[in-house]
């Protein structure tokens, strides 16, 4: 055994205890580390399309299942999230308005960039004083380093090359909000490169969910207590055809349909080409399946449509309108529409408007032209001034109201199965089947079904009362 002289013996034992304070300072600053991360706040601005919500909602799930928790994007957080769309400049000058804001109101805190617009011009988000900047895929690593840079007070970028993407990445189904109707997304990635959308190079290729974990989170979800399920992705209708035996939405839908009975199921944007009669024959045996349908159209004038690239004429999409009232009577046909795109003549203008009189839509979105740097359609002639755009959405906005009003007004005596949703003022609200916005007089109906008469239509909707209702 050593022998330590007395003289010694004091010095070693401050040595130690430091070491032991120390040891232990580290123990507590690791919990209260650790703390720090259960506890830290995040608020989400989501811009743009169904998809982006959707992704949205999975960084939410990933962000509260690590003890994190999510606040309304107006309130002090920790760390913001800005999910952007790019599909046009002017999507593109909202993003940069929304960072800017969120900078000037918070200088302290983290900003994380994701979505297509960080997809496609990431130096120009690197100016405005972001912290993280991620792009359209791979979202994990985004909430990830998310996390490393507010931990660290460092900055981090996660990007890749969207036209590389080979795989559908798995998120989680569902949302933070009340239980009525959840997203499944199933599909990314568009290839058809119209003229006017940058979408392709900021998503990449076809990517699909396989089907059976599409119905295993659809069985999930509706465990969870939601009573609607919508079938979300960029393009839909191309799901399967990167899958092995390429197999068709109309198998999925009808797998999913059978998968949850209970459960309401609504599809997103359908490319019309889809419609045949044998998609139709195979979705009306579903009585699940939600009786509205959103066909893409954009212009309902063959010339424009051909310089837009799109892969059908006015007379495919007028089929598939009409396949879709044979099979589904009484159904909800909506879509979009661009107006004033590069060359649009007053002639070309007119025959988009009877075309769309001629499909007896039941709501629309009407857009007009934007340009999009990095697309064919900025280059073209013929670009057409604020003044007429906005002379022509006005028309066909007009158009439009006139169709849905009439489509309402053929509701007035029927009766329609209302989830509803949320009070509003007076009345309570909700959607039918054909996504028609139901106004009720009642209260405490929030994720209930029930049977409605229509009575008259009233605002966005129809009104509706509970009485003269068969039992």
């Amino acid at each position: 055994m050593v022998q330590i002289p007395k003289k010694h013996t004091r010095r070693i034992i401050a040595v130690f205890e430091k070491i032991a304070i120390r040891k232990v300072y580290d123990i507590y600053k690791n919990r209260l580390l650790n703390l720090v991360k259960l506890t830290m706040k995040f608020g989400f601005y989501t811009l743009g399309c169904k998809v982006n919500q959707y992704e949205t909602q999975a960084m939410e799930q990933l962000l509260t299942a690590l003890g994190h928790t999510v606040a309304d994007f107006s309130q002090p957080c920790d760390g913001y999230i800005i999910n952007t769309c790019s599909v046009t400049a002017v999507a593109d000058k909202k993003n940069r308005a929304v960072i800017r804001r969120c900078r000037r109101e918070n200088p302290g805190a983290v900003i994380g960039v994701c979505g297509c617009y960080s997809q496609h011009d990431p130096a120009a988000v690197e100016k405005l004083d972001v912290d993280v900047i991620g792009g359209s895929a791979d979202r994990e690593a985004f909430v990830q380093q998310m996390l490393f840079c507010m931990e660290n007070r460092t900055r981090g970028k996660i990007l890749d090359e969207a036209l590389k993407r080979r795989h559908f990445e798995v998120l989680p189904a569902g949302g933070l909000e009340g239980r009525t109707r959840a997203m499944l997304k199933i599909q990314d990635g568009c290839c058809n490169f119209c003229t006017y959308c940058i979408i392709p190079y900021t998503r990449g290729p076809i990517r699909s969910a396989a089907a059976s974990w599409a119905v295993a989170q659809a069985k999930h979800l509706a465990d969870q207590g939601y009573r609607e399920l919508v079938l979300t992705g960029i393009e839909i209708a191309s799901w399967g055809r990167d899958l092995p035996e390429k197999p068709s939405l109309a198998a999925l839908v009808e797998a999913i349909c059978h998968a949850v009975p209970d459960m309401r199921v609504r599809l997103g944007s359908l490319e019309p080409r889809i419609v045949t009669e044998e998609f139709c024959s195979q979705l009306k045996a579903l009585p699940n399946l939600c009786p509205q349908f959103h066909l893409s159209m954009q212009s309902g004038c063959d010339t424009v449509l051909l310089r837009m690239k799109r892969k059908y004429d006015t007379a495919r999409y007028l089929e598939s309108v009409r396949l879709l009232k044979k099979h589904f009577p009484g159904c909800a046909i909506t879509t979009d529409m661009i107006v004033a795109f590069p060359g649009e003549t007053e002639e070309e203008f007119r025959q988009s408007l009877s075309f769309i009189r001629e499909c007896g839509f039941a709501d629309m979105h009407i857009f007009p032209y934007s340009r999009r740097p990095g697309t064919p359609a900025d280059k073209m002639p013929g670009q057409h001034s604020n003044a007429v755009k906005e002379a022509r959405s006005r028309q066909a906005a007009a158009v439009a109201e006139e169709m849905s009003v009439a489509f309402r007004q053929s509701l007035v005596g029927k009766e329609l199965e209302v989830l509803f949703e949320e009070p509003e003022g007076e009345h309570f609200t909700g959607h039918a089947p054909n996504y028609v916005k139901v106004y009720v007089t009642g209260e405490a109906l929030h994720n209930q079904v029930h049977k409605v008469r229509v009575t008259e239509v009233f605002r966005e909707g129809v009104k509706a009362s509970f009485e003269k209702i068969q039992k």
